[in-house]
């Protein structure tokens, strides 16, 4: 057995809420460049330009990619071997946001109640998401996500008959629904399977998915090409002022499911793609 205190991490959470917010994924950044050479709209392509511009700059100075600092979820993959001392994991967790957007100077956006709440000021609590996992180490992902992309974001439950027809309208629907509203170009994260509670943490497990990145599953990787294609023919295009390029990829997770119900999750996540990992 592998002891670890969970100040480390308190301090991983730290670290990764300030990178996270400063500075844009390698695999992101390089999707953007990309599609600023091939966006056909001007204007798109002026966008495109200038959302990377951005990024250069919020990595340079060390400032927010975003003024939405989002609401941090945190997922922990935490060992088997791993016994975990000095706290309760929760605690640790927010002690790490608290600091990681007080010392950086980040937006907080989370309330401490639905109704009639008030900003914490500190971005807690965080969405917390913990699985156990074989072996000695904790990794641990943070996740900013913003609130326009969460507010497009759609569930709903398909009947077998239904089948992928209807669930292919609801995929673009529910980006078209959306359109500038998530601050495309996005990534569309999809889960497929499993049952209402759980398929929308596919979703967003599925935006940790380095963009580009095929599924396994050759039918699923031949979804993910096909919704791709067909979200960008629909030309909302970046920031929705038309063009080609609305989303920068489709990525879906799945799980078994029901013989009568295909839970469906689509959540998007926008251009600002924020995202940072430590293996602790």
């Amino acid at each position: 057995m592998r002891e670890l205190l969970v100040e480390q991490i308190t301090e991983a959470v730290a670290a990764l809420c300030r990178e996270a917010n400063t500075v844009l994924p390698a695999d992101v950044y390089a999707a953007l460049t990309k599609a600023s050479r091939e966006e056909a709209s001007p204007i798109g392509q002026l966008t495109l330009t200038q959302i990377v511009e951005n990024a250069d700059y919020a990595r340079a100075e060390g400032v927010a990619l975003c003024q939405d600092g989002g609401v941090t979820i945190v997922f922990l993959d935490v060992g088997q071997e791993v016994v975990l001392r000095g706290g309760a994991l929760d605690d640790a967790v927010n002690e790490g946001v608290r600091r990681g957007y007080q010392q950086s100077f980040l937006r907080g956006s989370m309330l401490n109640r639905p109704i009639n709440g008030h900003n914490t000021r500190d971005n807690t609590p965080a969405i917390l998401h913990t699985r156990l996992v074989p072996g000695e180490r904790v990794t641990v992902t943070v996740l900013p996500k913003g609130g326009g992309g969460d507010n497009g974001s759609q569930l709903r439950m398909f009947t077998p008959a239904q089948g992928l027809p209807a669930i292919h309208d609801f995929v673009l629907d529910t980006v078209k629904t959306a359109g500038p509203g998530a601050c495309p170009p996005l990534i569309v994260g999809i889960g497929l399977g499993g049952s209402f509670d759980s398929v929308g943490i596919l979703a967003k497990r599925a935006l940790l998915r380095d963009v580009g990145t095929v599924h396994p599953d050759p039918d699923i990787a031949q979804l993910e090409h096909a919704w791709l294609e067909d979200i960008n023919r629909l030309g909302i295009g970046p920031q929705g002022y038309g063009g080609r390029v609305t989303a920068l990829a489709v990525h879906v997770e799945t799980y078994a499911r029901h013989i009568a119900s295909i839970p469906v999750a689509v959540n998007l996540q926008c251009h600002s793609a924020r995202k940072g990992v430590r293996i602790l």
